[in-house]
């Protein structure tokens, strides 16, 4: 089983070598849409929603995997050729003031506006109630998770690693919201 998982670790670190934007697209969506048929089994959907699983993939391959490629070799040219703990901090300070409230905020509204199929009008008054604590709580999160990836991650894994880590943060936060449903029930 061991020589299987190694060659096909293999064979992807080819493909992100060989092609690194279509590898790191492909990535993204695939985690994500993972992390959602388990975020919706968890919660206990009957049937699984393949709509959404479908446009949450779509949003990976065209965007959270792309922009992480392009984000990432950005910061590697602004800190080009410095080192140490002083250049990751700087890094992960950049990130979470820029990167991530974009993030948050257009992946709020993609959600609300073509997952959930809702108008224009109720978005933007869901982003404006919950996006402040959806960054603030990502803010207690994020900096670790960049702070790791910064430091010990080579360039061309970063998107992956942050693709799992944000897999498991959107199942913890599935079930979040399932516990806090139960809750007011």
């Amino acid at each position: 089983m061991s020589e299987i998982v190694k060659a096909g670790w293999n064979k992807y670190l080819l493909q992100l070598q060989l092609h690194p934007l279509r590898t790191k697209a492909i990535t993204a969506g695939f985690l994500i849409g993972t992390s959602d048929i388990i975020a919706q089994k968890i919660s206990g959907v009957k049937n699984l929603q393949f709509r959404r699983v479908l446009l949450l993939m779509l949003y990976g391959l065209l965007y959270s995997g792309p922009f992480g490629h392009f984000f990432h070799k950005l910061m590697d040219m602004i800190f080009r050729g410095k080192k140490g703990n002083r250049t990751v901090a700087n890094k992960v300070l950049l990130e979470q003031l820029t990167s991530s409230p974009w993030n948050n905020m257009l992946f709020m509204m993609y959600y609300g506006l073509v997952v959930e199929g809702r108008p224009w009008g109720l978005v933007k008054n869901k982003v404006r109630k919950d996006y402040p604590s959806v960054q603030l709580t990502a803010w207690k999160f994020w900096p670790i998770v960049g702070w790791i990836n910064y430091q010990y991650m080579p360039l061309q894994l970063r998107v992956l690693f942050h693709s799992i880590v944000a897999s498991c943060w959107a199942i913890f936060l599935n079930l979040r919201a399932r516990t806090v449903a139960i809750k007011k029930a």
